[in-house]
């Protein structure tokens, strides 16, 4: 008997997508699939997470703070301000760790990349190009003052996403020997 495993297939068949078009998913769309990637396991239901949704003049915004963060001047600046305007969508992906005495950070870090990284999933299934991009910058006290966030709050990095450009396939992925990661106690 061969048994069918729609999830598996559609994680295998997703690359991260470096280059994307100019087409990107609705505001809707997202909140549909952040709906879903939001069923990850979260320990106690903290939702130690949030998403920030970064489009059009947002970007720049984004890019000028990474250039900042970098202390970068002339062109140098120029080219890590442009950073964000590879895509035309950029998800930022957002620690905010709540107090619990039962779920340390770590745990909630783990959640809320869950989070990301299921999200880049369903947004690879739908269709859309997705890769996560992160950097030193996302520690940065300037790229934090660009996404508003709270203190205590860490960026993760950012879901880059647009449509798939068929001009710019990636290569099929490496066939993985899964018995030299997996051991029986």
């Amino acid at each position: 008997m061969t048994l069918a495993y729609p999830a598996r297939d559609a994680v295998l068949r997703r690359r991260s997508r470096a280059r994307v078009t100019a087409e990107a998913p609705s505001s809707d769309e997202l909140l549909s699939l952040v709906e879903a990637a939001a069923t990850v396991a979260d320990h106690s239901g903290l939702r130690p997470w949030r998403l920030i949704e970064i489009r059009g003049e947002s970007r720049s915004v984004v890019g000028r703070a990474i250039a900042a963060a970098g202390g970068a001047t002339g062109e140098a600046a120029e080219l890590l301000a442009q950073k964000p305007l590879r895509a035309p969508l950029l998800v930022g992906v957002v620690l905010s760790p709540r107090e619990s005495r039962k779920v340390p950070e770590w745990e909630q870090e783990s959640v809320a990349s869950g989070v990301a990284h299921v999200l880049s999933l369903l947004l690879d299934e739908a269709g859309w190009g997705v890769m996560w991009r992160t950097g030193i910058w996302t520690r940065s006290a300037e790229v934090h003052a660009a996404h508003g966030l709270e203190s205590g709050e860490k960026l993760l990095g950012w879901l880059y996403v647009g449509g798939i450009d068929p001009y710019h396939e990636v290569e099929p992925r490496k066939t993985f020997d899964a018995a030299q990661y997996v051991k029986t106690l």
